[in-house]
């Protein structure tokens, strides 16, 4: 893990292209891999917000009216900006959020950059309906522009990355933003606001920091935010969707999962292994998408289950030399005590058994040990709800039926896996499974081309795509009226 020492970063608001120490209360920011006081970063207050959020409205006048070219060219300026500060972004990020370093610069900073460039080449892509005449005498034509100010709220397991998810496609369309990071891990995007003045018109993206209760409710509710955009979980959602009622503003909103992983008995079994022990623990398990919830076939539920706990067994965490770590910390202390309940409570059920894992190692930081948990039923609280942690539950199944209507039968429905080597079987699956994305033999690939969001309540509208860019805008009918010339 980087120490202090090395790192240079601001605890700054970025508020029409100026930058300013907070005014409200102070959040205090801690190292997860070791529990130890980062920085202190006081809250935007009640002024600084409505400040930002007028800026911004005056701004988009300016923006909203750039072309696509304009625009694509400052995105690109941003991406390259990211890539020459990644080193010391990534040792921030990797700080603040107990990630270890090589993950945070090599898999969060490359794809904040790649979202960017996307992005830039994207809004010069964009094509719409044909303009006809639809009645005698009227043509008629289809605009999509932008909608306003939006206000963005992200969350704590990717800072940089849900930053770029959030900010490149509102750009992109036109719009200009009011950005609150997470108030547990603001240090990357407010190290990066620093070094926006010469890119970006004052007021087209402001960065204020602030917890929910305070900063992301009064952007919900403010009447000149137009659309307010979440990253966080199903609670969260509601609070944003019932702040965002009076004003009717739209809501785009991806809140969490809990991924089956289907794996039927002619799947590829080492595949599988190296798939969930990469991706079920990745950063620390503290993801919407984890290959979290195992259904596995009677025929290799066995084999699968002994091979992967070998597996997870040797997964490293809290080394030494960070280039060794598979995985850092939990993000808080709360975090990692509310992932130990839920396991000490499945624990508690006979049928469960403790494959690996399933402690809290001693010694600094928020670490929890890797767990795998076999024997897990359907109705069992670890398999129904979403842990947000480094354990994977396997509950075995017989027939394709049963496992199909398990994994749907969630309140979630963000993301999924099945794992055949029978293309008629997968393809079945992946029709029937009621999640935004179902990966085929893999899991937890994502591109900047491809859409990513939910059905049920993980939320509605998609992240990344040309979808996202769709989202942040709207689709306006002009119709010309002329003579008839015979």
């Amino acid at each position: 893990m980087p120490s202090l020492s090395q790192l240079q970063f601001s605890t700054k608001l970025l508020i029409d292209g100026e930058l300013f120490e907070g005014e409200g209360r102070t959040e205090t920011i801690y190292a997860p891999a070791t529990g130890e006081v980062i920085s202190q970063v006081r809250e935007a207050s009640t002024e600084q917000v409505n400040h930002a959020i007028a800026a911004a409205k005056r701004a988009y006048y300016s923006w909203s009216r750039t072309t696509p070219q304009q625009r694509s060219t400052v995105l690109l300026e941003i991406a390259n900006l990211i890539e020459n500060h990644a080193p010391n972004l990534a040792r921030i990020e990797a700080l603040n959020c107990g990630k270890p370093l090589h993950q945070a610069l090599n898999d969060d900073l490359t794809a904040a950059v790649d979202v960017f460039r996307f992005f830039a080449g994207a809004v010069r892509c964009q094509y719409g309906q044909l303009s006809a005449e639809y009645i005698p005498g009227y043509t008629s034509m289809v605009r999509r522009d932008a909608l306003g100010v939006v206000a963005s709220i992200a969350p704590w397991n990717y800072p940089l990355m849900m930053a770029a998810w959030k900010i490149a496609p509102a750009l992109a369309a036109g719009n200009t933003l009011v950005f609150k990071p997470s108030e547990h891990t603001p240090l990357s995007i407010l190290e990066l606001a620093t070094h926006l003045d010469s890119i970006l018109p004052k007021g087209c993206l402001n960065v204020v920091s602030g917890g929910g209760e305070n900063v992301g409710s009064l952007l919900a509710r403010h009447r000149d935010v137009r659309m307010i955009s979440l990253t966080g979980d199903i609670v969260t959602g509601q609070k944003v969707l019932k702040d965002a009622v009076d004003s009717l503003k739209r809501t785009h909103l991806e809140l969490g999962g809990k991924a089956p992983v289907i794996v039927c008995n002619d799947a590829d079994i080492d595949l599988v292994v190296e798939g969930v022990t990469k991706y079920g623990y990745y950063n620390a398990g503290q993801d919407c998408t984890a290959a979290c919830r195992i259904y596995a076939q009677a025929g290799i539920h066995d084999r699968l289950v002994e091979e992967l706990g070998n597996a997870v067994s040797k997964l490293k965490f809290a080394q030494c030399q960070d280039s060794d770590n598979d995985l850092g910390p939990l993000i808080s202390l709360r975090q990692r005590d509310r992932v130990a309940s839920f396991v000490e409570r499945a624990l508690t059920e006979a049928h469960i058994q403790r494959v690996t894992g399933a402690t809290i190692p001693s010694g600094s930081g928020y670490f929890y040990q890797p767990t795998l948990l076999a024997g897990c039923l359907q109705h069992d609280e670890i398999v129904q709800r979403e842990v947000f942690g480094p354990v994977v539950t396997v509950t075995r199944f017989d027939e394709i039926p049963q496992a199909l209507a398990w994994a749907n039968d969630t309140e979630y429905g963000l993301a999924s896996s099945v794992w055949t080597r029978d293309l008629d079987k997968a393809m079945h699956f992946a029709t029937h499974l009621e999640y935004g994305c179902t990966w085929i033999n893999s899991h937890f690939m994502l591109a900047s081309e491809m859409p990513h969001g939910g059905l049920k309540r993980s939320g509605h509208g998609k992240e990344l795509s040309s979808d996202s860019l769709q989202d942040y805008s709207v689709v306006r009918h002009i119709m010309a009226r002329h003579a008839l010339i015979n």
